[in-house]
């Protein structure tokens, strides 16, 4: 790995979120302390990696009684906590005032909203799912299946403890290209506000060996907002970044990919996107 491209990696890995979470208004009764709780959150972890410095603020570390759960909210919208942190900030908040103000809720739980979450150990099925999917989709699953289970430990533990060495160490055999060749599919998820996320096979090169950009991937899976070459009512934001469409899918991919191996876009109006 260039050292350039390591760099470029670990500045994607140090992008952090000031948050401040603060009960919402009908949990008064939850917790006797009332001061928010400030955290300096990375962009790549999920919003429950975080629970334990949470509870230790507003329980005081002790356990949530039967029938409480924690989970997340901004603006009366519940915050799907398998989405990484940044991709919640970027759809929901894009250039709101930081610090960005989420509010805790340990009772009535959306379940018709959100997946329930109760430990670390749905969340790392949750990474290493998504991981083996995104292998599966760029060396047919050759890579992760050729590791051992203490490498694929190393890359949740990695995220989990925001480690860069302990992480990039395994993680760059998945992103290391078979005999020069570009993957075979671009693992990418595209997020709008109010939808599902889209996620559908996306190649690096066209059909003539001719390397794709984000560009021609963005009008292919969304025709109706990137119909043409300027791109004037639409951006799309990696790790909150406006990333010009001209720019390689296979070098997006290999650079700015997500830990769970996934590009995570966010697609928003210009309106919506702008400072």
């Amino acid at each position: 790995m260039a050292a350039d491209d390591r760099e470029i990696l670990r500045e994607v890995w140090q992008g952090k979120l000031p948050i401040c979470f603060s009960l919402a208004d009908d949990e008064e009764k939850s917790s006797s302390i009332r001061e928010p709780c400030f955290l300096l959150v990375s962009r790549l972890t999920y919003i429950t990696l975080i629970a334990e410095k949470i509870l230790k603020h507003f329980k005081k570390g002790e356990e949530l009684p039967e029938g409480e759960e924690l989970w997340f909210e901004f603006n009366n919208q519940p915050l799907k906590w398998h989405y990484p942190v940044g991709v919640l900030f970027d759809l929901l908040t894009h250039n709101t005032p930081l610090p960005w103000n989420v509010k805790i809720h340990f009772k009535s739980f959306p379940e018709d909203e959100l997946l329930h979450c109760e430990s670390k150990e749905v969340v790392e099925a949750h990474f290493m799912s998504s991981i083996k999917e995104a292998d599966i989709l760029k060396h047919r699953g050759q890579v992760i299946n050729n590791m051992q289970k203490r490498d694929h430990k190393q890359l949740w533990q990695g995220l989990q403890n925001d480690k860069f060495d302990q992480f990039w160490t395994i993680n760059r055999r998945l992103m290391e290209r078979t005999n020069e060749e570009p993957f075979r599919s671009i693992p990418l998820r595209i997020y709008q506000r109010d939808k599902m996320y889209i996620q559908r096979l996306a190649k690096p090169v066209s059909g003539t060996g001719e390397p794709l950009n984000l560009g021609h991937v963005l009008k292919r899976l969304l025709p109706d907002r990137f119909n043409n070459s300027e791109n004037l009512n639409n951006r799309a934001l990696i790790h909150g970044v406006e990333v010009p469409t001209e720019t390689p899918v296979q070098w997006l991919s290999e650079h700015l990919s997500h830990p769970d191996n996934f590009l995570h876009i966010v697609v928003l109006p210009r309106e919506a996107a702008e400072p």
